[in-house]
């Protein structure tokens, strides 16, 4: 019976796979789409190689990655220095204080399926496009789980559902709202005038200006979307976790939005 002892599972034993796997999942959701997917991957691989290598008892290949995996660790907090920092954001974020908050961040453990149908997100994108054909600047972040209140105390604090007519009232060039981001949680505008954080350390095409910056610079430090008419060529691009993607069909980008936001 010795040789099965490692079958006896108790609850300790149960509680420890069911927290890897809900670090797993969160890491997962905060490195997806972006290049540090890859890097995961091979840390993961080469880990169970390694737990594989122990249980086969080859102690040097054993040694071997063993000293790798511990002498990388500080090599992987340089490498995944963004994810970490989203990470502890998220749970450091004032929004899971709240019973709301907190299931919403475990919504894994969600029996009910229904989904909001975001569609404001439309407007959006509608309203994106026609400025794109008269080449108006616009900077919109869409808030999901983390709280945007560090970069909302910059702006003007607003509560207005989504429309065309505020959006372009809003983003106007005369406008004295047009400088700055638009902050929009579910389908309401709550902050206007927002000054965004500006990131230097990521190279982007010498064509975006300091919107598409700042626009980038919310993205790695939240896990908000941001969108972003070019004022100079109407482009229009959508950055999620430090990534462009510049859009021709206004459909799919609004596709792209409701899942991302889902």
């Amino acid at each position: 019976m010795d040789s099965i002892n490692f079958l006896d599972i108790g609850f300790l034993d149960i509680l420890d796979i069911v927290l890897v796997a809900v670090l797993l999942f969160y890491i997962f959701k905060l490195i997806r789409g972006t290049a540090a997917i890859n890097i995961f991957i091979g840390i993961a691989i080469i880990y169970l190689i390694w737990k594989l290598t122990q249980a086969l008892e080859m102690e040097l290949l054993s040694d071997i990655l063993g000293k790798f995996l511990g002498g990388g660790f500080i090599a992987l907090i340089i490498v995944f220095q963004q994810e970490i920092r989203k990470f502890l954001l998220m749970l450091g974020s004032t929004n899971i204080a709240t019973k709301k908050g907190l299931m919403k961040k475990f919504s894994f453990f969600n029996f009910n399926t229904e989904i909001a149908p975001n569609d404001h997100i439309d407007i959006i994108v509608s309203f994106c496009e026609d400025m794109s054909r008269i080449k108006t600047g616009v900077l919109i972040v869409l808030q999901r789980n983390n709280s945007l209140d560090f970069v909302k105390m910059t702006g003007d604090k607003m509560h207005i559902e989504v429309n065309k007519p505020i959006l372009k009232s809003i983003f106007y060039k005369n406008s004295p709202l047009h400088d700055g981001a638009v902050i929009i949680e579910n389908g309401i505008i709550t902050a206007t005038r927002v000054i965004l954080p500006i990131d230097n350390t990521i190279e982007i095409p010498a064509h975006f200006g300091l919107r598409h910056r700042a626009a980038l610079g919310i993205t790695v430090r939240s896990d908000a979307l941001s969108i972003v008419v070019s004022e100079e060529t109407g482009q229009i691009s959508y950055i999620n976790n430090g990534a462009f993607v510049l859009f021709e069909d206004g459909q799919e980008l609004i596709e792209i939005i409701k899942d991302d936001l889902n």
